[in-house]
């Protein structure tokens, strides 16, 4: 994780960038914990991002968010979810996304005015991130996903596809045939 030190955010940025985790804020949860919205102060200006705060007694723990950390940190693609910061401080463990405003695909499946061409931008966005992490040209660029379904994949306001929820995630190195 020392090789991550750069990405570190202190607790205190994250609550005030979620306004102390406000109901208000809070755009997403499930089986690791809530997903809050909130805004981070840049030399460059404000930037809206999504924090995922972990609740330690859901599933996911300390060896699968270093995993997400590990992984996001060292591969970058236009199609996969950016992350930005981490926080570790006593029991909280918080990643700080990109903000994805559309949310999940899973959402829009049945969304009668999803068009056909849209529908496809999503499927080679996400042909992309896979051809991407499973890149044959290099035994050490191997990342399988073994948790690929339409929850996992974001969209940004352009309906750009972003594959997200990489805890569980692995590098396959030059076992992969």
């Amino acid at each position: 994780m020392e090789e991550c030190d750069d990405l570190k955010i202190p607790l205190e940025d994250v609550i005030l960038a979620t306004n102390n985790f406000a109901l208000n804020k809070r755009v997403g949860w499930g089986g690791f914990g809530t997903v809050y919205i909130g805004e981070l102060s840049r030399p460059e200006g404000l930037i809206t991002v999504a924090c995922k705060r972990l609740d330690p007694k859901f599933g996911q723990g300390d060896v699968e968010f270093q995993n997400e950390i590990r992984i996001l940190s060292k591969y970058k693609h236009e199609n996969l979810v950016t992350l930005l910061h981490f926080c570790i401080e006593g029991d909280e463990r918080i990643l700080v996304y990109e903000y994805a405003a559309r949310g999940s695909l899973d959402c829009y499946l049945s969304y009668p005015s999803l068009t056909w061409t849209q529908r496809l931008k999503i499927c080679v966005g996400v042909a992309h991130a896979l051809n991407y992490l499973h890149d044959p040209k290099d035994a050490q660029h191997r990342i399988i996903h073994p948790d690929i379904k339409s929850s996992n994949i974001l969209l940004d306001e352009e309906w750009n596809a972003k594959v997200s929820d990489f805890g569980l995630s692995r590098d396959s190195g030059a076992d992969l045939s």
